[in-house]
């Protein structure tokens, strides 16, 4: 109900808002917007239904100080980025405290092959979330180019571009993610 009655306002509104007057309403409003997507990021790295509910109000705690320190541009970016690392966080502190007496190897082999997938998983995340910010054009021609493994030719037929425009815009676009996904890293 709440949510409806203030759909109208952006995020970044709502987070002037609460920077104006420091009514944690404003920001309720908007982590509520986001439960659902950091409930599943939690569940997707912990594999606990419990773990993930208990991350997501940890999460809602960090971003209430983390907001008083950083402005933050991409709220649900930083949201998301903020989860990935408090369960990569949590992820590592539970292999702390598993100990395999006898099988050293074994163990330096589960935490390299699980934190590289995880911090694999986490850039696929980062990379999916930037070309969504893309302008049509490049995100289209790098869709076509990378993930469907088209030709310059092929993505000329598909759009009508120019091989020239079909070249500028994954040029472009490849230069606009790497910008993209290091704004992203940093929050």
């Amino acid at each position: 109900m709440i949510q409806q009655a203030f759909k109208h306002i952006t995020d970044n509104e709502l987070l002037k808002k609460y920077q104006s007057d420091q009514n944690k309403e404003w920001l309720g409003i908007l982590l509520q917007r986001y439960t659902m997507l950091l409930l599943g990021v939690c569940m997707k790295y912990l594999k606990n239904e419990e773990e993930a509910k208990d991350a997501v109000q940890q999460i809602f705690l960090k971003a209430l100080n983390e907001l008083e320190k950083y402005p933050v541009e991409y709220p649900k970016s930083w949201l998301y980025k903020i989860a990935c690392n408090y369960c990569l966080m949590k992820l590592r502190d539970q292999k702390a405290h598993i100990s395999i007496d006898n099988a050293p190897a074994v163990t330096e082999i589960y935490e390299t092959e699980n934190t590289s997938y995880i911090e694999r998983e986490i850039n696929l995340d980062l990379l999916e979330t930037a070309l969504e910010e893309l302008n049509k054009e490049q995100k289209t021609c790098i869709t076509l180019f990378y993930l469907q493994k088209k030709s310059y030719h092929q993505i000329s037929s598909i759009t009508g571009f120019s091989l020239l425009q079909v070249k500028s815009n994954i040029q472009n676009g490849k230069r606009n993610l790497k910008i993209l996904m290091e704004k992203k890293q940093s929050f």
